[in-house]
């Protein structure tokens, strides 16, 4: 993480913006541009909601990223389609456009596919009024209409043509291949190379209100595999038999349970099984086991997740887990494991708020209700996550929707116009400040 408040934090605090600030020209011109081609991108969100990209679904990935690519190319970005084959899935888009390599360097971030693979039977764009249904139509196909929508107003209102942007639409982000580190290596490397991301995924809503989130927390899995002197249940807790699998195994939840709890912490138990047999289908979401009544049970294993908010949290209670898991009862044994494809942590950084504060003086000059700051217990893991020790972000400057990842899943069409108009207007004022 940055051992020091970024730039931006540092800017925002000596030189606060003035309230009285209004829209330049170009602003104006960016809000006019986007209310003008409301219905032409309300037409882009149709055709690539109706294009399946289910994650598994590989060709139906990069026809959408084949789509993005005609959207990006003509407002001068140079696009790379990135395989990722080694990862068993389909792969991402990488898009660069050149600036004058004078202002905030800025890294977009979207994705490209849903969770409804091409057996769902929820598959079309159906347009309700202000509204439509429809899969990934807010998550995130939704995103990254507002994302085009935002870069067509800036190139209409000529501010595009001095920003550096690269844009990361990864093709994964609902079931991410492995391993992790290859599936995300193009995304971190633009982190690097950023100063600030911003992540077009929905945007969050309080009560109908509009939040910014300047925070995620981690998502990572854990398994346990406890152990016992089977034999006779007669014998049980004798110092010859030892107190079984099973035991030691609610030995240690129950510790978790009690002993872990903090804030910002949740840790989930998902699956559990034991006997005299136990064992876990490849994936790690099935599990069979034998056993009876009068036999002490050799075998124990739960699977479950944990979610931080920083690194440093995620490494105190990770060492934590590991000392209670150690504490075996008599006759029985423990080790726990941690997964390979954790998601990291996005902290809530003083450059983070400034980016905010930034977004909220855009509010105030578009005259729209300032944006609070969202629990981020109400936010899941996401692609950002990977950059945030890189640059400053923020997250969900795409639109707002209901329902996502079930059949219903509805996009609310009025949000676009608002989150282009802010997006637009932030990455202008961005490309404008200095290194």
């Amino acid at each position: 993480m940055k051992p020091l408040p970024s730039l931006l934090a540092l800017a925002l605090a000596a030189a606060p913006i003035a309230a009285e600030a209004r829209l330049s020209a170009p602003e104006t011109r960016i809000a006019r541009t986007v209310e003008q081609e409301r219905e032409r991108t309300v037409a882009l969100l149709e055709r690539l909601v109706n294009q399946n990209s289910g994650s598994l679904n590989l060709a139906g990935v990069e026809a959408v990223g084949r789509m993005m690519r005609a959207e990006l190319e003509p407002l001068g970005f140079e696009v790379r389609w990135i395989p990722m084959t080694e990862t068993g899935r389909a792969g991402h888009i990488v898009a660069l456009h050149r600036g004058d390599g004078k202002g905030r360097k800025m890294l977009l971030i979207g994705h490209l596919d849903t969770v409804f693979e091409p057996d769902s039977p929820f598959q079309r764009f159906v347009r309700k009024g202000d509204k439509a249904e429809g899969p990934g139509s807010g998550d995130d196909k939704g995103g990254m209409v507002v994302m085009v929508a935002a870069l067509r107003a800036m190139q209409a209102a000529g501010t595009l043509r001095s920003a550096d942007i690269e844009i990361v639409l990864t093709g994964d982000e609902e079931d991410s291949g492995n391993p992790i580190e290859i599936a995300r290596r193009d995304l971190i490397a633009a982190g690097k190379r950023a100063d600030v991301a911003l992540d077009f995924e929905g945007l969050a809503q309080e009560d109908g209100r509009d939040m910014g989130s300047i925070a995620r927390r981690s998502a990572g899995s854990w398994e346990i595999r406890a152990t016992g002197r089977t034999g006779h249940s007669s014998g049980i807790f004798s110092q010859a038999a030892g107190n079984g699998a099973i035991y030691e195994l609610a030995r240690i939840l129950e510790a978790f349970r009690t002993e872990l709890p903090e804030q910002n912490l949740t840790f989930n138990t998902g699956l559990v099984v034991g006997g005299a047999t136990a064992a876990l289908d490849e994936g790690g979401i099935r599990g069979a086991a034998t056993g009876k009544t009068n036999i002490i049970p050799a075998v124990a294993i739960a699977r479950g997740d944990i979610r931080t908010l920083s690194r440093e949290q995620n490494e105190r209670v990770v060492a934590k887990m590991r000392d209670i898991v150690a504490k075996h009862l008599p006759g029985a044994g423990a080790e726990i494991s941690f997964g390979s494809d954790s998601y990291p942590p996005m902290a809530p950084t003083a450059g983070n708020r400034a980016l905010l504060e930034r977004l909220n003086v855009i509010n105030r000059d578009l005259g729209l209700a300032e944006m609070g700051t969202l629990d981020p217990l109400k936010r899941g893991a996401g692609d950002i996550s990977f950059v945030a020790e890189y640059a400053d972000g923020l997250v969900g400057l795409g639109t707002a929707s209901e329902g996502d990842h079930a059949p219903g899943e509805t996009v609310d069409l009025a949000s676009i116009d608002r989150q282009a108009k802010r997006a637009a207007i932030l990455m202008t004022r961005l490309s404008r400040e200095r290194r």
